[in-house]
């Protein structure tokens, strides 16, 4: 037990013991198998996925005696837990699935982009989403990301195979299956350091946009919203990665990034949080 994440504690006058705690590395570290071997890390959103994987973890450690370790972030902050998507329990245990396809009605087909977030963040870019719709007339598809650990495994997994059978059809990985289909450049924002949703980035579909949010810096105490915009993970931010995206695909016109970094009052000349 403890506390996980960068921006989780009991309150936000508590803020310190969150990024002090130095935790915002924790699944990070699970997924590389310095700790324990055979561990399974996951950091939901809502009860329902959470339901999943530990249903799954007592199958395979008690019925079918399975020497794993499985590791659950459980946040404490109070929020309407968003319900889960018809059908969805497969890709929850795969480490991914999509929480939510736009129905919003675009110009240009082009004008739409995929956002991936994992724990608490997820409402984030849930947020992110809307204002993506509301303000710039772009569409957001949002996918769920309870484990990064388990989508880069799988992404190996499936990698190893094809080396190994190269007469067969390839296989595919779980973030290629569920991204092939989607269009526009992916923004994936979470609690952790940046190297943790970067660790799929070999498993994007060719071609495609990748732009990752996270916590790299060094530990402060705040409240959650000041440390979210600190570590530049929070809806804004995640609305100006996603036209940034854009504009250099040459979708989106690079005055729109300008117009977001203003409309939401961020700080062009805001220092980098890894310096600071």
């Amino acid at each position: 037990g403890g506390t996980v994440g960068s921006m989780d504690a009991s309150s936000d006058a508590m803020e310190a013991s969150a990024k002090d705690a130095s935790d915002d590395s924790s699944l990070v570290q699970g997924d590389s198998g310095a700790d324990v071997q055979d561990d399974t890390g996951w950091d939901s959103n809502c009860c329902k996925p959470y339901g999943a994987p530990p249903s799954d973890g007592l199958k395979r450690m008690v019925q079918e005696q399975r020497d794993e370790f499985y590791y659950l972030t459980l946040m404490n902050e109070n929020y309407e837990h968003p319900a889960m998507p018809a059908g969805a329990e497969g890709d929850i245990l795969k480490g991914m699935y999509r929480f939510k396809q736009s129905a919003y009605v675009v110009k240009d087909a082009k004008l739409r982009v995929q956002l991936l977030g994992s724990g608490t963040i997820l409402r984030e870019v849930i947020a992110a989403a809307q204002l993506l719709e509301d303000d710039f007339g772009i569409a957001a598809d949002i996918w769920s990301c309870p484990s990064f650990t388990e989508l880069r495994r799988d992404g190996h997994s499936a990698e190893r195979w094809n080396l190994l059978h190269p007469l067969d059809a390839p296989r595919k990985s779980h973030v290629e299956a569920c991204l092939d289909a989607s269009h526009g450049p992916i923004i994936a924002s979470t609690d952790y350091t940046k190297a943790f949703a970067d660790g799929i980035r070999t498993f994007i579909p060719k071609g495609r946009t990748y732009k990752v949010l996270g916590t790299d810096g060094f530990g402060r105490s705040d409240t959650r919203a000041k440390l979210r915009h600190f570590f530049e993970v929070n809806r804004y931010w995640v609305v100006v990665s996603a036209l940034k995206a854009l504009a250099e695909e040459g979708i989106a016109k690079k005055e729109a990034v300008a117009e977001a970094i203003k409309k939401y009052g961020l700080d062009p000349d805001k220092p980098d949080p890894t310096t600071v």
